[in-house]
């Protein structure tokens, strides 16, 4: 049987309809973010069982992103506050008249513990212990201290901070009973320039950009990929953390997205591109092995998420780069342990904050 011509270019404009129709449907389902699997579609799939919500991921026996979150989280361990440090502080010994109680020292403390953007912190020698504590109600003091931090990642100290610093401790010293001894104003501010530019060379703050190479993301498809990695939720909205070992510590590592997408009304249709993985250098310890936690974690996310690495100049971000990047971090641990300031210590985590 014969078509006729009008016949003919109906039927193809029929099929041309057909696949203008399918390619506009192509694109929608491209342009839809990537949602999270449910536990029992990602059982059926990919053979591992995903709990719903924040907590851990089972990702099976022999799992290499099980593997890199138990490597990443060894046992918490209980971290030792802040405490006084000649290192990076300047320190003004208080003598007292008579011992004084520790409830008698805290309601006389300054209201802010700040000098400008420094710390300002006082500490008391127990009477029967010995040792320099923060003041502690029921307990007696012998002596008492005070320190403002001599720089951080705002800066040196400078003249007008540390005048403030000395105005609120001899007010201090006034209402306890204490005799301050401030060193020369001169020498302190000579002291924090000297740390300053010793420490702005080596705080390393490393940062790489995983950006979608097609379909992008739902907050819950990102969260679901951290989680296998040992990612929980951050304290801020667009961010989710890899804890440390010790107990308050920095995290290990942070995931971070536009915050905008996580408080939307409906965040599984707000769709991602790019998050960022950071890892702040200073505040980790070394033997935590937070760079190879931070390499792996990138490879991994950028392969399960079917995105590419790009650093801060929209460059991918080879294993070449990783490696020399490897490199130049040995060569910052070496330098913060020669001025006994290792990272992940109490001291660098106050000077690197």
């Amino acid at each position: 049987m014969s078509l006729t011509l009008g016949t003919s270019l109906a039927l193809l404009g029929v099929v041309v309809l057909l696949l203008i129709a399918l390619q506009g449907w192509w694109r929608a389902r491209r342009a839809r973010p990537r949602r999270a699997a449910t536990a029992t579609a990602a059982a059926t799939t990919a053979g591992e069982r995903i709990e719903p919500g924040l907590g851990a991921v089972d990702d099976g026996p022999g799992g290499s992103a099980n593997a890199l979150g138990a490597a990443a989280r060894p046992a918490v361990s209980v971290r030792r506050s802040a405490r006084i440090d000649a290192l990076i502080d300047a320190i003004v010994p208080l003598a007292l008249e008579a011992p004084a109680s520790g409830d008698f020292v805290l309601s006389h403390l300054p209201a802010s513990r700040r000098a400008g953007s420094k710390t300002l912190l006082v500490e008391g020698l127990d009477a029967e212990t010995g040792e320099w504590e923060p003041p502690e109600p029921g307990r007696r003091y012998g002596e008492l201290q005070a320190a403002v931090q001599l720089a951080s990642r705002s800066g040196a100290l400078n003249e007008i901070e540390y005048s403030e610093f000395v105005q609120k401790v001899q007010a201090f010293a006034d209402a306890v009973g204490a005799v301050p001894d401030f060193p020369d104003m001169l020498d302190v501010v000579a002291r924090a320039r000297e740390l300053d530019a010793f420490a702005a060379p080596l705080d390393a703050q490393l940062a790489v950009t995983l950006r979608a190479n097609e379909v992008a993301w739902s907050v819950g498809y990102v969260q679901q990929c951290a989680q296998r990695l040992g990612f929980v939720a951050g304290a801020v909205s667009g961010r989710f953390v890899l804890p440390a070992a010790e107990e308050a510590a920095p995290p290990l590592l942070v995931l971070s997205f536009d915050p905008q997408a996580a408080l939307a009304e409906q965040p599984q249709d707000a769709a991602l591109r790019e998050c960022t993985l950071g890892l702040d250098v200073p505040q980790t310890p070394e033997e935590a092995e937070p760079f190879p936690a931070w390499h792996n974690a990138a490879r991994t996310l950028a392969d399960d998420m079917g995105a590419t690495l790009v650093d801060d100049q929209d460059q991918p971000v080879t294993l070449h780069a990783f490696a020399t990047i490897g490199v130049e971090l040995q060569r910052i641990y070496r330098a913060l342990e020669a001025r006994d300031l290792a990272a992940g210590t109490p001291a660098a985590r106050r000077l690197f904050s």
